[in-house]
């Protein structure tokens, strides 16, 4: 599902040049669960956005569902980020004037879903998650948790084959985080490919396995 080869960013600070990543080598499998764990400044969250793309590399090859994504154009990027993957993040993104249920159904706008597919579809997500009564409700009357609920929701707007989790579980208390766990390991049991950076030993143990980075490379 996704495949890195030699991924190199270089970024260009004045004069002088940022080398975020130095030849990242990866392969996920579809349906596998992974964490991607290291310190500030190892390159993880340059690699998500890679991988969300987000951003392109420097240099090297992604594969994205086995298509390369340096060849896209600017539409056919959107058009991946808005149908394969799905992004969940540590400050969840809500849109804090628009409701739940309108925070979920914002991706299905931009992807051109009838108005009875786009509410049966949230409905059906607000079930999932276990907000079916909330759903008018905005981000400030709503708890960490529940925030984040919702933001896994609206990552699950579109069906993507791919989650891309970035700290899902970094403004939430242990209880809370654990709740967000449980709902990953139910996406990865229906099939999904989740892609999870994160801090924490304890929520990294929830994947499949852990990649490691440090300065740039793939240590472990």
């Amino acid at each position: 599902m996704i495949t890195c080869r030699a991924i190199t960013k270089v970024f260009a600070m004045g004069t002088a040049k940022l080398e975020a990543l130095r030849g990242v080598d990866i392969a996920i499998e579809a349906g596998e669960f992974i964490s991607i764990m290291g310190p500030s400044g190892s390159g993880k969250s340059t690699l998500m956005n890679i991988i969300g793309c987000l951003d392109t590399p420097t240099a090297g090859t992604y594969l994205l569902d086995g298509r390369e994504v340096a060849g896209m154009t600017f539409d056919q990027l959107a058009e991946a980020r808005n149908r394969k993957i799905g992004f969940v993040f540590q400050n969840f993104n809500l849109l804090p004037y628009a409701s739940a249920y309108e925070n979920i159904e914002l991706p299905m706008l931009f992807n051109g879903k009838s108005a009875r597919q786009r509410r049966q579809r949230v409905e059906e997500l607000l079930a999932q998650v276990g907000l079916a009564d909330w759903r008018r409700h905005r981000p400030s009357e709503l708890s960490g948790g529940q925030q984040q609920r919702i933001a896994i929701a609206r990552a699950l707007a579109n069906d993507p084959p791919v989650i891309l989790a970035d700290e899902p579980t970094g403004n939430l208390d242990s209880a809370s985080g654990e709740e967000i766990m449980a709902l990953f390991n139910g996406l990865w049991r229906q099939g999904r490919t989740l892609v999870m950076v994160t801090h924490d030993p304890k929520i990294a143990a929830h994947s499949q396995r852990t990649v490691k980075l440090l300065d740039g490379r793939v240590v472990a």
